[in-house]
């Protein structure tokens, strides 16, 4: 990928994360943000996120006037190691937003089949599914699994014996 390489503010290159990291979802919401990274070096992931949680801080501090921390607390990763896992976390994501059928700022648009960037690689989620619909069953079906396993819980909670 031949890309014009970026620099910040003082000139320095920023680190070149794109063949260490896949991006396979998104979500930015008013107040966080959500992404669904397959790391492929080690260090990828934390080399990105101090990357963009102090660049974006010195930017917001800069334009506001400001200075300090700007977020409550450090970032949250977990370790997905089985497909169920990553199956549910990707419709988690795309599910964020009250309209998420039309949430501009996610990335289930491309996972249904319109254009996406070439930074978001949704090829290892959606090759867990038969296709692009299979996918968007799975997510609409989320809130019919839901009501079921509230049903059996609340079942349970009831049994006598």
């Amino acid at each position: 990928m031949s890309q014009q390489e970026l620099k910040n503010s003082a000139g320095v290159p920023y680190e070149k994360l794109y063949e260490s990291l896949e991006a396979l979802c998104y979500c930015l919401m008013p107040n966080h943000f959500h992404l669904l990274l397959y790391q492929v070096e080690a260090g990828a992931m934390q080399r990105l996120m101090r990357g963009v949680m102090t660049g974006y801080s010195r930017y917001f501090n800069t334009k506001y006037k400001r200075s300090g921390s700007l977020f409550e607390s450090r970032y949250k990763a977990s370790l997905i190691s089985n497909q169920t896992y990553l199956e549910h976390i990707s419709r988690y994501i795309h599910l964020n937003p009250k309209g998420w059928r039309t949430y501009p700022y996610s990335s289930l648009a491309s996972y249904l089949g319109q254009p996406n960037t070439d930074w978001l690689r949704p090829k290892r989620i959606l090759e867990l599914f038969a296709s692009r619909n299979e996918y968007r069953t799975f997510v609409q079906d989320y809130e019919a699994a839901q009501r079921e396993l509230e049903s059996i819980k609340h079942e349970l909670a009831n049994d006598i014996y």
